[in-house]
This record gives structure tokens, sequence and C-alpha cells, in this order.
């Protein structure tokens, strides 16, 4: 995020597109609906009436996959409109001429064409969001998880770059996570082309100074992604795997690979608090211990590094991550020992510049601190971009419209939507064992409109058959106006119904993130 959780609540203008915030970030909702309650005005880009589609003062329902030209039509707007920050524009920005003439091009009546948006609500949006002084845009996976999901993001910083909203307090660009410690994980080079901080393993400068630090050669190619490791198949480039805190057999797309290339390792060893779809495949599984058994930090969606602290020991034989990783280490002859994690965390501090000040002593006072945070006696920084761009100017990058890898055709009629529910969370490893939570919810259901439902001839409550070009589920029809015709919306929480079975197996070239939310599919009742 580019600024702080607490900002939201002082924005004249939200602008949310593909997150369902008050299900998968409820915190996070409820800061926007605070803000709304104080006066401001929130649009959802959305193709589902969610909860917080209902609760928008606008609410622009796409057809999914359609973000680039509706982002494109508002940004057209708006260059009409002489609504653009000429000033930062000019003093802070680069390649605009080359937006602008793009934009220029941009038919507005195709663009209410391919979204399904009406012309006059795009304006609307538009002049509400570039005429605030405060504006701020909250995105998650309904953004990313397309096959031009960076170029979707891309098209987000260019509307902020264009009307000034970024460098200040209360404005930004905002990322929500979706799982715990995921940026402190891509912190920490959990990503396959760069070391902690997002130094470039390509760059040798860096790549010398991780060598010394741990005393090995490292290697200047980028690493596999997700997809082209579980992807594998029996002759895929990975021979062992091990994977902590991770359930591919039911959060990956096309199951059926996954499933074939973990079952024909030559060795798989998992880590984990639980015997997940996952680790009931493994050779070895190492107990871990969870959150409230051990010390180190998190870092969160707005970059904030927070201890942990330990409420009790590690139960049984459960050890954890770091213990894991240490004990491995020393069996394959590398010297990895650190007396606590706090000696980590200096580490960390010494190679990972944006986490220069970062220290367990500093930490254990207050709630943390926000990188970047260079050096002991910096403050941290609540939000970023205010003086420069890491880059220098920020860089504006046209993007044009590219639909879904997979349209809906006489054979698979219908488009899935994915995503989460309030209820459960990613892949039910810790949720679906609360009695109260399976309570609350405890199977999956399909959202079908009315008027599908009408022409499937299936009522709620019954069963009906979910396929793809790629595979088939069963799962229970909920007649619901959330979603449009044509399309039809669940989750992948439940491994009863495990809806990644049906997803695509194509992804973004740039950042390799799935295609997880849409794909072609036909219903029929059982």
């Amino acid at each position: 995020m580019t600024n702080s959780i607490n900002e939201i609540e002082n924005a004249q203008v939200i602008l949310v597109s593909g997150s369902n915030t008050t299900e998968a970030h409820p915190q996070v909702a409820r800061r926007m609906l605070t803000a709304v309650d104080r006066g401001a005005k929130l649009i959802v880009i959305d193709p589902r009436k969610t909860v917080l589609a209902e609760a928008a003062h606008i609410h622009l329902a796409i057809r999914p996959g359609t973000d680039i030209p509706l982002l494109n039509g508002m940004m057209r707007i708006i260059l009409d409109e002489n609504l653009v920050d000429d000033l930062f524009v000019e003093m802070r920005t680069e390649n605009y001429y080359q937006l602008r003439d793009m934009l220029y091009r941009l038919d507005l009546d195709e663009v209410a064409r391919i979204t399904g948006v009406e012309l006059d609500k795009i304006s609307r949006a538009a002049q509400l969001y570039a005429q605030a002084q405060k504006a701020v845009i909250c995105y998650c996976l309904g953004i990313t998880q397309h096959i031009c999901g960076t170029r979707n993001v891309q098209a987000l910083a260019n509307l902020a770059m264009m009307t000034g909203n970024i460098e200040k307090e209360d404005t930004g660009v905002d990322p929500l996570r979706g799982q715990n410690n995921v940026q402190g994980a891509c912190d920490m080079g959990a990503l396959p082309a760069v070391f902690p901080s997002y130094q470039p393993v390509s760059n040798d400068d860096y790549r010398e100074k991780f060598e010394a630090a741990w005393n090995v050669d490292l290697s200047p190619t980028p690493g596999l992604s997700l997809l082209e490791m579980t992807h594998g198949g029996k002759d895929g480039p990975i021979r062992a795997m091990f994977i902590m805190g991770e359930n591919p057999m039911l959060s990956d797309p096309v199951l059926s690979k996954v499933q074939e290339t973990l079952t024909h390792l030559e060795f798989l060893a998992v880590s984990d608090i639980f015997l997940s779809e996952t680790a009931q495949l493994a050779h070895v599984v190492f107990p871990a211990a969870s959150f409230a058994e051990k010390t180190g930090t998190f870092t969160n969606s707005e970059r904030r590094v927070q201890m942990v602290r330990p409420a009790i020991a590690p139960i049984g034989n459960c050890r954890t991550d770091g213990d894991i990783i240490s004990a491995l280490a020393q069996r394959l002859d590398y010297p990895m020992e650190y007396d606590s994690p706090a000696e980590v965390m200096e580490e960390i501090a010494m190679l990972a510049p944006i986490y220069g000040g970062m220290h367990h002593d500093r930490l254990e006072e207050g709630w943390g601190l926000q990188w970047p945070c260079w050096d002991r006696s910096h403050p941290g920084t609540p939000f970023l971009h205010k003086y420069y761009f890491t880059r220098g100017r920020g860089h504006f990058v046209p993007a044009d419209h590219e639909p879904p890898s997979e349209l809906p055709d006489k054979t698979y009629p219908l488009l899935l939507i994915t995503g989460r529910i309030y209820h459960h969370y990613h892949t039910g490893t810790m949720t679906r064992r609360s009695s109260t939570l399976n309570r609350e919810c405890n199977a999956a259901l399909l959202q079908v409109n009315k008027a599908d439902a009408d022409r499937l001839q299936v009522r709620s409550g019954e069963m009906v058959t979910v396929t793809s070009r790629r595979g088939m589920i069963e799962v229970a029809v909920e007649i619901s106006d959330q979603v449009q015709p044509g399309s039809v919306y669940t989750n992948f929480h439940f491994a009863e119904a495990p809806i990644n079975k049906l997803c695509i197996d194509t992804w973004d070239p740039q950042a390799h993130c799935p295609e997880f939310k849409v794909c072609a599919v036909k219903v029929a009742k059982k």
C-alpha cells in the first residue's frame, strides 16, 4: 500500500476495484464505511452486487475482465473535462503524452459496450474521483488474478497519477493483500527474481553482497514461478519440493496438473500446522508451530512490521519455521545458526535497505514501523512517494484491453467468477476446524442469477454439476441477484467442491499470477 489503512477514513472519495472488502478484509471495510458515514463518496467497480457495492454511491457493474477499458474511459472523461492535475503530471511524471494520445483515440460508446456500464455512470464516477482533493484507490485479487493483471494495476496507477492522488496523506493506491504476512514474504525475497528488499538476482553488486554475507555462490538466473513448479507434471523441472504453510492441492489452478506434479516428485516435504490436502501427499511432514507459539515479525498490507510474541510454548514436537529451516540447512552441510529471531532481524536490517532501521528492540515499542525505515533514527514511512518516486518520476504506461483468455461459448455458456466469503479463509485449513464458523457456513454455494436458474430449471439448495474444459465439481445452488445473467460465482474454501479444478492454466506474462477469476463453464442439474 502506498498509504496507511487508517488514512482511508479521511479520504473524500474511495474507489474500490476488484475487492469484496466487507468479506475479504472486514477491518479495512469498516474504515471505508466509517469514511462514508463522515461524508465520503464510495465508488465500487465489481461485476457482482456485493454488500459493499450496495453501500456505494456509484456501482460500476462491469463485465468480468473489462477493467482496463473502464479505467481508460474514466481517464478520457477526466481529460475532456480538464480535470487532470497538470502541475503534478509536469513535475513528477513522464510519458504522459503517450497515454494522452491513446486516450484521445478511445471511443467512449465502445467503452460502454465492452464494459456493459452506462456511459453516464462512467462519467459521474470519473468526475467524482478527479474532483476530490483526497481520493484513494483500493484493489485486490479481482484486479490482479487476470491474464492482464499487471496492466490492470498500471491503469489504476495511471488514474491516480493523472489526478495527483498520490504522494500525499489520505490518497494513494492501496493493494489489499490476500494473506497474512504475504507482504513480508515478498519483502524477504520469496519471489523468483529478487533477493530481500527487491534487489534483483541479476544485478552483480546485489548478488555479490549476499554471496559475501551468506558465504555461497548465487545464481544470476531467476527461479521458477509457482505454476512453472506445480504444473510441471511427471517430467517437470522440479524433482523435490519443500512446501511451508501452503496448500497448492486446493489453492492452485487446474488441480489435476498439481496432483500429477506432486505425486511424481522424488521427494515432497511439507511443513504445516494441520494435515492439509497437500501434506497428505508428502513423504515427510514437519509439525510446525503456529503464530501463537513463536517469536518474530509479520509485515502487513500497509508495510507495517510488527512483533509476534508467543502465548504458549510449541505443543508436542512442533517446531518454529526458523528452527525447521535451520535444522534442514545443517543437515545439508550449510551452517545456519541463529541465537534468536532477533539475530535474524539484525541480518535483515543489514542486507535489506528498506528494513535498515528494523530491530527487535525498536519493534517491541508501540505498533511497529512501516518501511522504508532506513536506519535506527528513521521513524518509518506512513505513506510513499512524498518527494520522489523510487525510479525518479512516475511513469505512465498506456494499457489496452485484453479479454479473458477463455470466454463463454455454446458449449460452456456461463462465466465462472471465484472469490472468498466472510466466514472462511483461503483453503480452510484452519477456519474449517472451527465449529462456530462451520455453523455459519459449512459448504460451498454456487450463486446463480434467477434468469439462468429458470433456464436451467434449478432451485436454491439443489445440487448441480459445474463443468469446464478441465474438470467437474458438484455444488449446491443459491439463487441470487448478486451475479448478473450469464455469470455464476463461488469460492474455493471447500475441498468437497474444489473449484480450482475448473480454473484455466493461463497467467499474466509479467507477474506470472494465474487467471483465477474467470473461466467458461456449463451448469447442469443433477
